[in-house]
């Protein structure tokens, strides 16, 4: 590990305290805006060096950048991969070349993010000081393409800083209305915000706020929607494989028949159309092989997404906390087959639509396990079993210190041909992996 500087953290874990303290809210603070995060990064001098892909929108984001940076690496690129947040260690964070960046080369990245910030006079949020430090990281790592995901919105987010050489938003909801606005066409314009004149955008949402659209006519960003310039179709004649179709810059049309992701789940579809759709705009930049996008699909698996665990009760795990990703779940479970009962384990932040999202599985779940999160953010079970009440009436419930005895207490009643569902936050499905030995 790289000597600390005086006065400066030790180790990765002191670096991360230390972002912590920069805001008067510590991991939690959020603080839109642009303006600071561009004057730390003016004194340290970044440029662009490569391709940018960035990827807003309210859900699908993770599994449509882990498609990417599994396709890219598989055509031979030196990939750069940012994402948020993370299941258990900050490190998955920050990727290269489909891996974790360590520890070292993190806190080199974060010593020098920290003199700039003292040089510019400003403080930083826990997300801006970790975005700054990633693009640093991958400029030393020579990265030939990054693949950014927005943490908030689009427009405001400390992403945004960075122009995209391709913007791409997967979907447009409702959540996070206190910062983005209450309704769909208010969010869709922050989304639209990573758009830039002249340079692709592309949109899986199947009813794309027409503020989206606007904007990106306005800036004049050439706008590819699915179902209009792109899309899947499944192939009935061969359960195991779909067909991607799209419009080339030359108007020519495409049809493959693909393997199905491995990714679980039907939405993933729409998902993995969308990176292909990116690939082809981007084709004259970053060229990619049929070959690279089939292995690149099929190879694709992230923690925490529909994460089904072999073994008797089935565990599911699933970091959807919106009512839409909640509607998706719904739709996967009913994909799985029968099981005579489902116990869910959940734990929710303060913030979240929590009887929007659990009346999604209304008539599903025959005892809830209701879990505290800690933090400032983090929802006491107590305050569940009220929405529980509301969303899934006549339902039976119990209250648990944390998700990992929550899970326990579920693993005791649950029998066999039984189902356990753990979900509602990354830190439910953290506690859950690391209460099963997974982490």
């Amino acid at each position: 590990m790289t000597q600390a500087s005086p006065g400066q953290p030790a180790d990765l874990a002191g670096w991360l305290q230390h972002l912590e303290s920069l805001h008067p809210r510590g991991q939690a603070g959020i603080e839109l805006g642009l303006e600071r995060v561009r004057q730390v990064s003016l004194a340290l001098g970044q440029a662009p060096f490569c391709p940018v892909i960035t990827v807003a929108g309210t859900n699908g984001k993770g599994s449509t950048v882990a498609y990417l940076e599994s396709i890219l690496h598989r055509a031979g690129y030196r990939v750069g991969c940012y994402t948020s947040p993370h299941l258990l260690r900050y490190n998955e964070r920050v990727r290269l070349q489909g891996a974790p960046a360590d520890d070292a080369a993190l806190c080199a990245a974060f010593a020098q993010v920290e003199a700039a910030r003292q040089a510019a006079g400003v403080f930083l949020t826990y997300f801006e000081f970790g975005t700054l430090a990633a693009w640093q990281l991958f400029a030393a790592a020579g990265c030939e393409v990054l693949v950014l995901e927005v943490g908030l919105g689009g427009r405001l987010d400390a992403v945004n800083l960075y122009d995209p050489d391709l913007a791409l938003v997967t979907t447009v909801d409702l959540d996070h209305q206190d910062w983005l606005g209450p309704d769909r066409e208010s969010i869709g314009f922050e989304k639209a915000g990573i758009f830039r004149a002249g340079r692709p955008a592309l949109c899986s949402d199947a009813d794309p706020p027409a503020s989206l659209v606007a904007h990106a006519a306005r800036l004049g960003s050439p706008l590819q929607l699915i179902g209009r310039d792109f899309g899947f179709q499944k192939d009935d004649e061969n359960r195991l494989q779909w067909r991607y179709w799209g419009r080339r810059a030359d108007g020519s049309m495409q049809r493959r028949s693909l393997a199905y992701p491995g990714l679980r789940g039907g939405v993933q579809l729409k998902n993995a159309a969308l990176v292909i759709a990116a690939l082809d705009a981007l084709a004259s930049q970053l060229p990619v092989s049929m070959q690279a996008i089939r292995e690149g699909l099929i190879h694709t698996d992230i923690p925490g997404r529909f994460q089904v665990l072999p073994g008797r009760p089935a565990i599911v795990l699933d970091v959807g906390h919106n009512p839409q990703a909640l509607g998706v779940l719904a739709e996967n479970l009913g994909g799985m087959g029968f099981f005579d009962k489902t116990y869910a384990v959940l734990g929710m932040l303060a913030d979240k639509d929590v009887a929007g999202s659990m009346a999604a599985l209304r008539g599903r779940i025959s005892h809830w396990f209701l879990a505290d999160l800690e933090g400032p953010r983090g929802l006491q079970a107590e305050a569940l079993a009220a929405q529980v009440a509301e969303a899934d009436p006549g339902v039976s419930w119990s209250c648990h210190p944390d998700p990992a005895a929550a899970l326990a207490a579920a693993q005791e009643l649950a029998g066999e041909n039984d189902r356990i569902l753990a979900f509602g936050s990354f830190y439910t499905v953290a506690g859950a992996l690391r209460a099963l030995g997974r982490g």
